[in-house]
């Protein structure tokens, strides 16, 4: 079969098959089952386990999981995964993450801005609000389809292929080829991840009104040095504030408990 011909059958699979919409009502192009999405994100999370430093102290440990806990229990059962698995990584990197197949990494340097309970849920529900929109599987897709020269129906995501495709891969998980490197969504889906999310967090009980606090101090870490919004892939701190206070007046009391965890 010709190459344009695979082509052509590849979009005409995607236009019948792929078409999905975002939690917030976006259209996705999604090309990958919940199966390889786990897959992926299990392989990445084992090999930044063996690669990257794991604090091994218990209180900072016992924190960062109560506050995962009460974030992912507002969350229905997904396909692929049982149960969420959280680390927490040795690294001055103020950021976290969160792959396909329930795996959370938190950087202790993020715990240095995020300076408590209801800081880190802002962080934590961000970073998981990515997994539930497919932001991954949409990403990777995008990527597979800049290259729909290639047989589509042949990249199946397995052991063999993972290591093929792993800068690909790595990309479309937020992760960078060196790991400990995070890298950036696009503007529309951290916009998405940070509406998303803050809901997630004011229903798992914490105040939403912190998440304002929260972009605050990370502008003051930044030192003021991100790049114009038009330049980055980011929204910028400002309009984060912006979209956050506006969602935050337009949001219902949540009933449930306050989380009791402390602090790091």
């Amino acid at each position: 079969m010709r190459s344009w011909t695979k082509a052509c059958c590849a979009l005409a699979v995607i236009g019948l098959t792929a078409c999905s919409a975002s939690p917030t009502g976006r259209n996705q192009l999604l090309l990958f089952s919940s199966q390889d999405m786990t897959s992926l994100g299990d392989q990445s999370f084992s090999q930044m386990k063996q690669e990257v430093p794991i604090n091994q102290d218990a209180k900072t440990n016992a924190y960062v999981q109560c506050v995962a806990n009460a974030i992912t229990r507002q969350i229905p059962k997904q396909s692929g995964f049982d149960n969420w698995e959280v680390v927490v990584f040795n690294s001055d990197e103020v950021n976290a993450f969160a792959l396909p197949g329930g795996k959370i990494g938190v950087y202790s340097g993020l715990l240095k801005v995020a300076v408590n309970e209801d800081q880190l849920a802002t962080v934590l529900g961000h970073e998981v609000s990515h997994v539930l929109a497919n932001h991954s599987n949409e990403r990777l897709s995008q990527t597979q389809l800049a290259n729909v020269g290639m047989q589509i129906t042949d990249v199946a995501i397995g052991s063999t292929q993972y290591a093929q495709y792993k800068e690909a891969t790595m990309a479309a998980l937020g992760l960078g080829v060196q790991y400990g490197v995070i890298l950036p969504y696009g503007r529309s889906q951290e916009s998405e991840a940070d509406i998303v999310g803050l809901e997630l967090m004011a229903k798992a009980g914490f105040d939403p009104k912190q998440s304002i606090e929260l972009w605050k101090n990370m502008d003051k870490a930044s030192g003021g040095g991100q790049p114009p919004e038009l330049l980055s892939t980011h929204p910028s701190h400002n309009t984060r504030i912006k979209d956050l206070t506006a969602k935050i007046q337009s949001m219902p009391a949540f009933s449930t408990p306050r989380p009791n965890c402390g602090s790091a």
